[in-house]
């Protein structure tokens, strides 16, 4: 397990610890490669939006984020340091999104669903909105963007590719129904799957996605991307034995790597 392509920084808002502390909790560990993933500001709202330092970085630290990546290359040869981002898929808002891309000169852009009809689903303290809902029709509605994402071409990865289970809330529905729509999807668009060991630390206490969820990607051919999620240093590669077990109870034998948005597939030693 020598790689953790989805770490963040203090910039989004819900982060600690300075990114150098990060670079280097990964060389301890014994990572040969890692990706920065923090989150990309809103296309769709003002800059001024509440949502700017809570959930994403500002517009007008994008730019010094960057920098401050690249920075770190030359301050750390021993290990490759990837600029990579997250960014939310908003539908309406894919040319903003794109554009703004296209605009700055990343390795890896991680795509995820937060929102579903302008809520942040997966925030603890709006939990008791869950009451309100229907839980059928939440994945139905999730999946649904999902898709749309995997089909948008703004993507490398697909981020905790299950978070709708975050909760615990599932469907009366066979889950594996949207598995399939959501492999098959990525399977067209040729868009990874990450695999994220956060979710082992929230509520469903289990990795995104569920062994299942993985198994029907990788009968498509879909390839993966792995990813801690770190938001605090210490975080990073965290139970990464965990995904290893994951890795070869599923059979999967290759991680993807990326580099200018390109695509190498490197075979799992175990």
């Amino acid at each position: 397990m020598f790689l953790d392509y989805h770490m963040h920084t203090p910039l989004c808002g819900h982060a600690q610890g300075a990114m150098e502390e990060y670079v280097e909790e990964a060389i301890r560990k014994g990572l040969r490669e890692i990706a920065f993933s923090d989150h990309l500001p809103f296309v769709h709202l003002p800059p001024d939006h509440p949502w700017h330092g809570r959930y994403a970085m500002g517009m007008e630290e994008l730019p010094g984020y960057c920098e401050a990546v690249l920075k770190l290359r030359e301050r750390y040869p021993a290990i490759t340091i990837r600029l990579g981002i997250e960014a939310d898929y908003i539908p309406g808002a894919e040319k903003e999104l794109e554009q703004l891309l296209s605009n700055h000169p990343f390795d890896f852009v991680l795509g995820s669903i937060h929102l579903i009809d302008g809520w942040p689903f997966d925030d603890p303290s709006l939990i008791d909105e869950y009451a309100n809902k229907d839980i059928d029709e939440l994945w139905d509605r999730y999946f649904a963007l999902f898709t749309a994402a995997a089909k948008s071409g703004l993507f490398d990865s697909m981020a905790h590719p299950d978070l709708i289970k975050k909760f615990g809330f599932f469907p009366k529905a066979d889950v594996q129904t949207y598995y399939e729509k959501a492999a098959a999807a990525l399977a067209e668009a040729q868009v990874c799957l990450e695999i994220n060991s956060s979710g082992l630390h929230k509520p469903i206490g289990e990795i995104y996605p569920s062994a299942a969820f993985l198994r029907t990607c990788l009968a498509r051919g879909v390839a993966v991307t792995i990813g801690s999620d770190a938001h605090r240093p210490m975080e990073v590669a965290r139970d990464f034995h965990k995904v290893k077990e994951l890795l070869q109870e599923t059979g999967c034998r290759e991680v993807a790597l990326f580099n200018r948005r390109r695509r190498t597939l490197q075979p799992l030693t175990f």
